[in-house]
């Protein structure tokens, strides 16, 4: 953990509220972060370090709402040029213009679907 005077650490936050207020949200690329942080139309840095994190990765890259970090260890110049990416005016067009798109019953959905579909016997 960073203790110096230009880092801020929090506990829990609640991201709907947070993401929306913000310039651009730099995460790990995990399914949550990346859908919450899509819907409130502000672009990503992603940082992947496991899992389905780099898949999401490629997802913000892909969909042109931010930019992905390669899996290695960040630095201060990568962040920053990956920043200066995703805070264009074009890339924050394109986050504000995919979050309409973006459900937020997909839970809901999927409920559904499974209730709905045939019993095997």
């Amino acid at each position: 953990m960073d203790d110096g005077p230009d880092c801020l650490s929090v506990a829990e936050v609640n991201q709907q509220a947070l993401f929306p207020r913000v310039a651009a949200v730099v995460h790990h690329g995990g399914a949550g972060t990346t859908t919450v942080a899509a819907r409130a139309g502000v672009p990503q840095v992603v940082v992947p370090r496991l899992y389905d994190q780099h898949y999401w990765a490629r997802r913000v890259h892909d969909l042109g709402i931010g930019q992905a970090l390669p899996p290695t260890e960040p630095t201060a110049g990568s962040l920053a040029t990956a920043l200066d990416h995703a805070l264009r005016p074009d890339v924050a067009a394109r986050a504000r213009s995919v979050a309409g798109a973006v459900r937020g019953d997909g839970a809901a959905v999927a409920a559904r679907f499974l209730s709905e579909a045939p019993q095997d016997n």
